[in-house]
């Protein structure tokens, strides 16, 4: 599955507000990886945003293939070989003042390690949803995929990358107002 395009610029969305309740209606925690429940809880009760999808990031190996293990990566090695399967955030940005600041900020999380964060949008989301975004933490060489398969010292990496990444998304949207 394509996860990235080049971001869009943002456009006009008469249906912001409807598209929200109803998005917000349809989610429930049961739909979350738990160890970010709280934060897209808190995401979603900005205005100028509502999240569209999100996963925290799963790594698979021999002997621990349970797609949605969220234990962190034993620090001796394990396998030759990891399957991650992408953190990412899907989210749906209001067309005003504050969500274009909101999405100023959301941009820079890619800073943390441009070569493993990408800022982007998902063609299959836009099309049903305009002026959605996506943040995934990914190896730049994987970022059209939705899971990469890395060697185990690039995996370590990744994990620390994801870790960061979802600790300072939270520390921005605890800064909005």
């Amino acid at each position: 599955m394509e996860t990235y395009i080049e971001p869009k610029d943002m456009m006009e969305n008469p249906d912001y507000e409807r598209q929200r309740q109803k998005s917000l209606a349809e989610l429930a925690d049961s739909m979350i990886d738990t160890p970010i429940i709280g934060l897209i809880k808190r995401l979603n009760r900005l205005p100028c945003c509502f999240t569209l999808q999100c996963c925290y990031g799963h790594f698979v190996y021999k002997g621990q293939d349970d797609t949605h293990n969220i234990e962190p990566l034993p620090p001796e090695v394990i396998a030759d070989s990891i399957e991650y399967r992408i953190a990412y955030i899907a989210f749906c940005i209001e067309n005003s003042e504050a969500g274009r600041r909101l999405l100023e900020d959301m941009k820079k999380l890619a800073d943390i390690d441009p070569d493993n964060i990408q800022f982007c949008c998902a063609e299959w989301f836009w099309e049903r949803q305009v002026n959605s975004y996506a943040l995934q933490v990914e190896p730049d060489r994987f970022k059209h995929e939705d899971r990469a398969v890395l060697e185990y010292s690039e995996a370590l990496h990744i994990e620390k990358i994801r870790n960061e990444f979802f600790i300072q998304l939270n520390d921005l949207i605890k800064r909005q107002k």
